[in-house]
This record gives C-alpha cells, sequence and structure tokens, in this order.
C-alpha cells in the first residue's frame, strides 16, 4: 500500500496542479499570516475550486480564534481543521462542536516526553502530526514549516488509535528512509517541495508524491 500524502502551503495553482495530478490524498492551505505560505481566504477559495472531490483540503491554523475560522470557511469549502499551536484537548473538542470538522493536531517532538504527549490528544483529535519541535534558542522559527527533522525512530514501534501523520523537513531524499525507521504510512511535507519558503517547486512535487507511491 503506497502512502498518503499531504502537500501543505498550497498558495499557487501550479503546485495545486502538481499535487492534484501526482495523488496527493490531502491539500493544506495555511492561515497563519506570518508563514510565507500563508494565503488569504479569498485567494484559498479560488484554489480550492480547482481539488477534485476525493482530495481531503486541510486548513492550517496556529492558536486560532475562532471568529478567524468561521470568517475562513465563508470563503473555503474546508474538509479538516489542522491545529499547529498550543491547542490544549478542551480546545480540541470545542473547536470540533463549533465547526463539525475532523481536526488534525500537530505535536512537536524534539525527545520521546513530546511524543508521549500525543496520549492526550487521542479521542480529542482525529488525527495526530508529528513534527520537528523548534529549538528553544531560535526565535525566527515558526510553529512549523522549518525544514526541520527529528529523530524518526521516537515513533518506531509506537501505535495509536488514532491515523497519524509524520512531517518535519521530509523531501525526496529523506523520506523512504523517514518512513523506514518510523513506520509511517501518512506523510506530510512542505519546505521539502520549495525552492524557497513560500514558493512551491511543480517538479518536486510532482517527484515526491511519484517516490511515495513506490513505498
Amino acid at each position: 500500500m503506497s502512502l498518503s500524502v499531504k502537500i501543505c502551503g498550497i498558495n499557487s495553482r501550479g503546485a495545486l496542479e502538481a499535487a492534484v495530478s501526482n495523488g496527493a490524498r490531502f491539500v493544506g492551505f495555511i492561515f497563519y499570516p506570518p508563514s510565507p505560505r500563508a494565503v488569504a481566504p479569498e485567494d484559498a477559495a479560488l484554489l480550492a475550486a480547482l481539488v477534485p472531490p476525493h482530495i481531503i483540503k486541510v486548513g492550517v491554523f496556529v492558536d486560532p480564534d475562532p471568529v478567524a475560522i468561521d470568517d475562513t470557511l465563508l470563503h473555503v469549502p474546508l474538509d479538516v481543521l489542522q491545529l499547529h499551536g498550543g491547542e490544549s484537548p478542551r480546545n480540541m473538542d470545542e473547536l470540533r462542536q463549533t465547526f463539525r470538522l475532523p481536526l488534525i493536531k500537530a505535536i512537536k517532538v524534539a525527545e520521546a516526553a513530546d511524543v508521549d504527549l500525543a496520549r492526550s490528544f487521542e479521542g480529542h483529535a482525529d488525527y495526530l502530526l508529528f513534527d520537528a519541535k523548534p529549538p528553544a534558542n531560535r526565535d525566527d522559527m515558526l510553529p512549523g514549516g522549518n525544514a526541520l527533522s527529528f529523530d524518526w525512530r521516537l515513533l518506531a514501534g509506537r501505535s495509536w488509535k488514532t491515523p497519524w501523520f509524520l512531517s518535519g523537513g521530509l523531501h525526496v531524499g529523506n523520506l523512504a528512509e523517514a518512513v523506514g525507521q518510523s513506520g509511517a504510512r501518512l506523510v506530510d511535507t512542505s519546505s521539502g517541495v520549495e525552492l524557497r519558503p513560500g514558493l512551491k517547486d511543480p517538479d518536486k512535487i510532482a517527484a515526491f508524491l511519484q517516490l511515495a507511491a513506490r513505498l
């Protein structure tokens, strides 16, 4: 069974078409203005209209105000909400109750104790997503999309009731190793398919998805 892939940070038609035509299962739109990959709801709506029904549209938010999510949903028919900040299990329950959409919760990982925290979100999130934790001494880091990886072996042999993604610095050159060490069957990439932060490369997207289909 091939990997299921989420191409995140889609903000151009070329990137979207590469993701769709090469078999992405999920496409992610980032609604976090500090990110170089951020897209306005009005622009995301134009892109979302081009996404076939079988591909899942994910909206990425960081510690969001529910009003901001509601405004985004007025423009963009998202299928899933991804929370990439310091949201608690209670926050997740409140968001699910308010918006009635499946939720992805990002877990930021640097050590085994971080992975253990994922248990607290079982039953509160529909998917977990393990990403690299930004270094504490780097104020310039984003909540995600920093082209950083963590020790994938921290996930080896683990299991959760909730489906989970591997994220963090994945690209064609390390995808096979990452999957082999972690056991992931869902993967997420953003920086790994870019020419520079915020500028997706359709050729890199195609290559990543074509490799994933063989793993």
